[in-house]
């Protein structure tokens, strides 16, 4: 186990996961500077999603609002593959969230406060962020919701 932060996720009684392989033809994190990028992390526990469709018809906010907890734990383990020790973060500078809607579902927010919660609760005042939650069509393999980070770390 590495220093504080992985020890507050063993509180919390979280484990971080191995990084989720891509999809396609991309990287799961990228650092340039004191910046790391993760590519948009599904709700993927043990190799699949555990409930697809969309938020507001076969998903409800609250298994959504979990799903987003997830993503966020697995946007840290593709942080951790770039750097090594998640107490290098600085702060967590932004969150993308994006959910999967019904076209009556406006609930969005209510989703991504699922990551936003789980990275404060992690991470303490560096994990206050900005944020866009914004609702879509669809997602990759059917998920409910996909999140993104930008994360700035020292050295």
């Amino acid at each position: 186990m590495s220093g504080t932060v992985e020890a507050r996720l063993a509180e919390l009684g979280l484990e971080l996961p191995e990084v989720v392989p891509p999809l396609a033809a991309y990287q799961p994190a990228v650092r340039t500077g004191a910046y790391v990028h993760t590519a948009g992390q599904l709700p993927m526990v043990k190799g699949s999603i555990p409930v697809t469709g969309k938020v507001g018809a076969e998903v409800s906010p609250e298994q959504a609002k979990e799903m987003a907890a997830t993503c966020a734990l697995n946007a840290l383990a593709a942080v951790k593959s770039v750097v090594g020790d998640l107490d290098r973060i600085v702060r967590v500078v932004k969150v993308v969230g994006f959910v999967a809607s019904a076209p009556d579902f406006t609930g969005q927010p209510g989703v991504l406060n699922g990551a936003s919660e789980l990275l404060g609760e992690v991470l303490g005042d560096k994990g206050v962020h900005a944020r866009s939650a914004v609702g879509v069509a669809v997602l990759p393999l059917d998920a409910p919701v996909e999140v993104e980070l930008l994360v700035e770390v020292g050295d």
